[in-house]
Order: C-alpha cells, then structure tokens, then sequence
C-alpha cells in the first residue's frame, strides 16, 4: 500500500506552525536583512514550539520527531522567514550528529541548550581550499595531554559571528586524508576562536562568515565519536540537511506564489485581471508544478530515512533542483508583480537574494549531479569521485554509497 497522507499530529503541527509563520514570522521577514540582527530571541521561541528539537532525543529536551516532520517544519518556517528555517536544518543536522556519535557528557551539556534555542551551533567543514571536497581540508587538531590544539580558518559558515559552539572538522592524521579527520565541539568563547562576518548578498541575519582557529585548546573530551573517524560518522547527515534545503526552499517559493496569485486576480489590466492572461497564469502554473513535484521528492527521501533506507539519490535531487526551483519560481513572481517588488519594500527580493545562496551551501548543483550519477552508473563512475564511505542512520554501509560535503 502507498500512503501519501500525513499523520493527525503532522496536520496538527502544520497548521500549527503555518499560523506562526504567517502572524509573527512574515511580517518581521525583511526587519532582520535590514538591520543586520540574527533575532536569537526567535529561536528561542521556535525552541518553545518545539521546532529546534525535532531530531533531538526527548531525554535530552527534544521531541525525538521523525524526519518527514521536521520536513514540515522546514517548509512552513520558509514560507514565513526562510533565514529562521536554519534552526530546523541546522539543528537537524548538529541534533543528529551529537546523539549518534558525542559522549554522555556531550549529550546533556549541549543537546538540551539546542532544543531550547538558548545555544545556536554551527558546522564548521568548508575552508578556503576545500568545499566540495570537504576531504581536502586543511586546518588541525594536535593531541596536547588533555587537550587537541586546534589551528586553521574555516569560511563560508553559517552562523559565524552568532554561534555559542562549532562542531570543528579538522585533520587529526594528515597522512590518511578522509580517514585522518574528526569532529569537536569547540565554544565560540574559547580563547583563540575567532567569527568575521561577510558583506552577503542574501542571508544576512545569519551571520555567514569565516572562523579562525590559533592555537586553540579544545578538552579531549569534546571529540564527537572516534579520533580520525568524524568524516565518515556524520557525513550521511548531510543526506538530511539536503532534503530540508530543498523544503526550506519550497516553502519561501510557494508563499511568493500564493502571494502573487492574489496580486494578479487583483490587478486589472486593460480592463481584465492579470490572471485572466495565459502569459501570467501559465508561468505561475508552471512554477507550482515544477515545486509540487520537488516537495513530493522531498518528503519521499525523508520517509526513506525514517525507514533506514538509501537516500542519497533522492536528497542529491531535491538539493540540487529545489533552490533552482525555488529562485526561478520568485524572480517569475518579482517580475508579475511589477516594479514595486524590486524595492524593498516587498519580501521577494530578499527571498530572490535568500534562496540563491543555497544554490551553493551544502553542496553544488554540478556535485550533487555527480552523487545522482554514481547511483545511475555505478561503480564505473565511482574513480571519478571522492571517497567518502556513507554510513546509514542505523551504523551501516550503504551499497557503494558515498558522500560530498558542503560549501
């Protein structure tokens, strides 16, 4: 049997987050861009609503949601403000690299402060020298008795200068490439880190950024999992970030349509409403269809993960097609709504801006082409990529699976 229908709970929380987002969330959408704030007061509130905890076990403060939930929350949150969707995508990807491979320890000191929104962390991969082969990277982590000693500059991540902790990937055995990496927690407030923002096109209250890292002791004890093993142990949790992206942009993409489909019924041109032209009715239809299809996908590979099955596939697609999508869908509405949508007036150009940056964040179009072509070729192509053993959700290897980092 195939089932295509959400639970009662997931049509609740949907409706439930749909209202959030559309009283408090969208009329404060450009506020933030504008001024140049990271509005940590609303991540709090969605720790309220149990948004940020979705992926985090209920024992530690989450809600120990299932994948195609957080996807709902993914979409809903981008209709409203797609910057504030990063406390679902980010917080799904940190909550399930923490319970799945940090210590007890770890566990209680840093998953509950998530859940609640009073701690925003970041993914610390990409350097200057290595995006999407994120197994390039440069910077170390020396053993010094109780500590590793941490030097190198991470760029292009998100939450830079708003962060309270990175998880840091860094070269602890420089001689075995992607076997020679692991992964710490590592406090923004430790002596030696340091976040700098950059002037963004898009995406501004996120604080995108570069982090230095001179000479930083990190406890020993802040090693998520296995010493030179933290490439391969969470590298599969981008097969879920990748998903919510696509969702994330979906939802920003349908509300600029929604909004815009109410614009053309209104305005009347040469004495009919816009809508009434197939110049204006069948791009919108166009755009809706194509998104449509693109959240379908989505939320299929976010039920093959709460199923323990492969997904790579699926959430190369969705992350290479879904801000493709999503930024065509809402230069189409910028243009029907005419000259006024490119002021500031109006949420689409910040959304246009918005949406753009996930084209490059979280791996490329042309590397997720190449994660889709290794599924359809197979092994012929696989000497053409990295690799990166992927490890399913439940430990185990995934059939010739592997897997490229982000941007």
């Amino acid at each position: 049997m195939v089932d295509f229908s959400f639970t009662e709970e997931q049509d609740y929380f949907r409706k439930m987050l749909k209202g959030f987002a559309k009283e408090e969330l969208l009329p404060n959408y450009t506020k933030w861009d504008r001024e140049g704030i990271t509005p940590k007061h609303l991540w709090r509130k969605l720790g309220e609503l149990g948004v940020n905890g979705l992926r985090i076990p209920v024992e530690y403060g989450g809600s120990g949601a299932d994948c195609v939930t957080t996807g709902i929350a993914a979409e809903e949150i981008g209709r409203g403000d797609f910057n504030l969707t990063y406390a679902v995508m980010l917080n799904g990807l940190i909550g399930e690299i923490i319970t799945n491979h940090a210590d007890e320890h770890l566990k209680k000191e840093w998953l509950p402060e998530i859940a609640s929104g009073n701690k925003i962390l970041g993914i610390a991969i990409t350097e200057p020298e290595a995006g999407t082969d994120a197994g390039g990277i440069r910077s170390t982590a020396v053993r010094d008795g109780d500590s590793y000693v941490l030097n190198g500059e991470k760029s292009g991540i998100s939450v830079a200068v708003s962060a309270d902790a990175f998880i840091v990937f860094a070269k602890t055995e420089p001689r075995k490439g992607n076997r020679g990496i692991s992964a710490f927690i590592v406090p923004s407030d430790l002596p030696g880190v340091e976040g700098k923002g950059y002037e963004d096109m898009g995406n501004i209250p996120i604080g995108r950024g570069s982090v230095y890292l001179n000479e930083v002791k990190v406890p020993a004890d802040h090693l998520i999992g296995l010493e030179d093993k933290g490439f391969s142990q969470v590298m599969n949790g981008f097969d879920l970030s990748r998903l919510l992206i696509g969702l994330q942009c979906a939802g920003a993409a349908l509300q600029s349509l929604d909004e815009t489909i109410e614009h053309v019924k209104n305005r009347r041109s040469f004495g009919k409403p816009l809508a009434t032209y197939q110049g204006v009715s069948f791009p919108l239809v166009t755009h809706y269809t194509k998104l449509d299809m693109l959240k379908w996908q989505a939320y299929r590979g976010l039920w093959l993960r709460d199923q323990g099955m492969e997904h790579s596939k699926e959430s190369a697609s969705v992350k290479w097609l879904g801000p493709l999508y999503s930024q065509e869908a809402i230069h189409e509405c910028l243009l029907l709504n005419g000259h006024y949508a490119y002021t500031k007036e109006m949420p689409l150009e910040q959304r246009l801006r918005d949406v753009i940056g996930l084209e490059i964040g979280d791996g490329t179009a042309q590397a997720n082409q190449m994660v889709i072509a290794k599924h359809l070729i197979g092994k012929e192509y696989r000497s053409y990529e990295p690799q990166v053993p992927a490890k399913s959700t439940n430990g185990q290897n995934y059939e010739g699976g592997y897997q490229y980092g982000i941007d």
